[in-house]
């Protein structure tokens, strides 16, 4: 009987603990939403100590653009990196950025391509472009410009990033991106 009540008492404090991560996480996210970035970081940051995959994301994007926090590479990819390693596909976006880059760790094209495609296999929009590029140019793997307009048509289909992504190709071209130029016209936009 001793040990049935050890058992119960041991999954309702384990059920606790992860609702008040959760909690953390809910608080501090909304506090960043806000624009309150030092009271956000207060929130995320235990939560992604104890390994909260979407504060560990953020608390990476505080250290990436200084939110609350010094901007500091290193540590926005270190964070953005535990999150990817839970297969969170906004922070493997990250961390192919980061790699592709040189912010935070060593240039690296391969790796770069290698984390965009985990994302991209999750439907994110913003990993979809990247790769598309990576395709279209020939960077970290061979030009395959069939791969690139499939791809390059996802992220501006893609439902939850298409428009943003449109929107900033057409802000990109105005100011002479030649990339992005040459991504609409792939598209046909």
């Amino acid at each position: 009987m001793r040990k049935w009540m050890t058992l119960l008492l041991l999954v309702l404090c384990s059920q606790a603990g992860a609702q008040s991560v959760e909690r953390l996480y809910e608080e501090g996210k909304a506090l960043y939403d806000a624009k309150k970035y030092t009271e956000a970081v207060k929130k995320l940051q235990p939560a992604a100590e104890k390994g909260h995959k979407k504060a560990q994301y953020r608390i990476g994007r505080c250290y990436d653009k200084g939110r609350g926090v010094k901007e500091d590479d290193k540590k926005a990819f270190e964070w953005y990196s535990k999150s990817a390693a839970q297969n969170y596909a906004k922070a493997q976006y990250e961390v192919g950025k980061c790699y592709k880059n040189g912010e935070g760790t060593a240039k690296n094209i391969a790796k770069a391509v290698e984390f965009f495609t985990k994302a991209a296999k999750q439907d994110n929009g913003d990993a979809q472009l990247a790769l598309g590029k990576c395709y279209m140019k020939g960077k970290g793997v061979a030009a395959d410009p069939a791969k690139a307009k499939n791809l390059l048509m996802k992220a501006v289909n893609n439902k939850k990033d298409g428009k943003e992504i449109i929107a900033k190709l057409k802000k990109d071209a105005k100011e002479g991106d030649d990339d992005a130029v040459a991504i609409l016209k792939i598209v046909g936009k």
